[in-house]
C-alpha cells in the first residue's frame, strides 16, 4: 500500500447514507475493513452516530473519574486479569487506568459508577453506558464486515452471541520535567477487536510490519482507531496483524481516552474456510479469557508474541 516512507492509516468513511448490509457500499467498506487490517492492524473510522454532545459529556465526566481519590480509583477490581484499575507504575507514572466488565449491560456501568459515588452519579452512568453501546454498535459492523469480506459469515452470530465489551477509561498526565514521556509501553491488545476514541489530545504510535512508527492524527471527535488484537490475528490464520503500539505524551495537556475491547466468552477458532495450502492452520482452539490469564504469567509477560506462546501450532 505504498512504499517505505508513504505510509498512513487508512481513513475510511462510515458516515455514507445507505451503509447496509448487502448494500454495494458495504461490500466495498467491508474490503476495506479488511485490507486495512491486513496491511496495518488498524484504520480511523469517521463515524458520524457519535453525538457531539455526548462527546464531550463522555470526557466530561472522565475527568471526574479521574479526579478522585487513589483509593476510591483502586477498588475497581475483576476476577478477570487486566480488567481493573492499572496506575501508581513507578515506571509509568503518567499512565491510570479503570476498566467496565460487561460496559453495554447498564447495570454493570451502575456497579461501577456506585463503587466509585456511593451516592451515585447518574451523569456519569447515563453518559458512559450510552457510549459503550454505541462504541459497541461499531464493532459490530465492523466484526460483521471482517466475518463476511472474508466469506465467513456464517459464523458471525455464534461469534457475537458469546461476546462481552470490557470499556477502559484511559488517563495519560502531561509529563514533569524529570519525568520520561511514555504513556504507556508497547504492547499488541489481546482483545478480538478494539474501539478507540479520544479527546482531541494525540499520542498513540502504533508500528509497521516495516519497522516505522506511526504516529496517529485522531483530532476529530467522530473519529475512531479499530485496532486488531491478538485473537483476531489468531482467529483469521495470520492473514490480519495484531499490531504493537505505544503512547508517547509531548503536549501540554492530558490526554483521556477510551478503549472498548472485544473478548468472547467461549472458544474462538480458525475457520476452516482460511485454512489451505497457502495459509496451513497456524494456531488451536483458544479460550480467550485463558489468553488474559496466560499473558498475567511471567512466560506469557515475557515472551514476544503471547498469542503464539498460548496456542500456536
Amino acid at each position: 500500500m505504498g512504499s517505505k516512507g508513504q505510509h498512513k492509516i487508512p481513513i475510511l468513511d462510515f458516515t455514507k447514507k445507505g451503509l447496509k448490509p448487502g448494500s454495494s457500499s458495504w461490500v466495498k467498506s467491508s474490503n476495506e475493513v479488511r485490507l486495512a487490517l491486513e496491511e496495518y492492524g488498524c484504520f480511523l473510522v469517521e463515524y458520524n452516530k457519535l453525538p457531539l454532545e455526548l462527546h464531550d459529556a463522555v470526557f466530561g465526566v472522565l475527568k471526574n473519574l479521574f479526579d478522585l481519590p487513589t483509593q476510591t480509583k483502586m477498588k475497581n477490581r475483576y476476577e478477570k486479569p487486566l480488567n481493573g484499575y492499572v496506575g501508581q507504575i513507578p515506571r509509568l507514572p503518567l499512565h491510570e487506568s479503570m476498566g467496565i466488565d460487561n460496559a453495554t449491560s447498564l447495570e454493570e456501568t451502575k456497579n461501577f459508577t456506585n463503587l466509585m459515588w456511593p451516592i451515585g452519579n447518574q451523569s456519569f452512568c447515563k453518559h458512559v453506558h450510552e457510549y459503550a453501546k454505541l462504541a459497541a454498535e461499531l464493532d459490530q459492523m465492523v466484526t460483521r464486515m471482517i466475518f463476511e469480506s472474508y466469506g465467513v459469515d456464517r459464523y458471525y452470530d455464534s461469534y457475537i452471541g458469546s461476546t462481552t465489551y470490557l470499556l477502559r477509561l484511559l488517563k495519560n498526565r502531561v509529563a514533569k520535567e524529570d519525568e520520561p514521556n511514555l504513556g504507556f509501553v508497547t504492547h499488541t491488545d489481546k482483545s478480538f477487536t478494539t474501539i478507540l476514541h479520544q479527546n482531541q489530545v494525540n499520542g498513540l504510535e502504533v508500528d509497521m510490519k516495516d519497522g516505522q512508527k506511526l504516529f496517529v492524527d485522531m483530532s476529530s471527535p467522530s473519529s475512531f482507531l479499530v485496532f486488531a488484537g491478538d485473537a483476531l490475528m489468531a482467529w483469521s490464520n495470520d492473514r490480519i496483524v495484531s499490531p504493537s503500539h505505544r503512547v508517547i505524551m509531548n503536549g501540554k495537556v492530558d490526554r483521556y481516552s477510551m478503549g472498548l475491547f472485544s473478548f468472547n466468552n467461549g472458544i474462538i477458532q480458525v475457520p476452516e474456510e482460511l485454512v489451505d495450502e497457502e495459509h496451513p492452520l497456524m494456531y488451536k482452539p483458544l479460550d480467550h479469557i485463558g489468553l488474559l490469564r496466560f499473558f498475567r504469567t511471567d512466560e506469557g509477560y515475557k515472551t514476544k508474541c503471547p498469542i503464539k506462546a498460548y496456542c500456536g501450532i
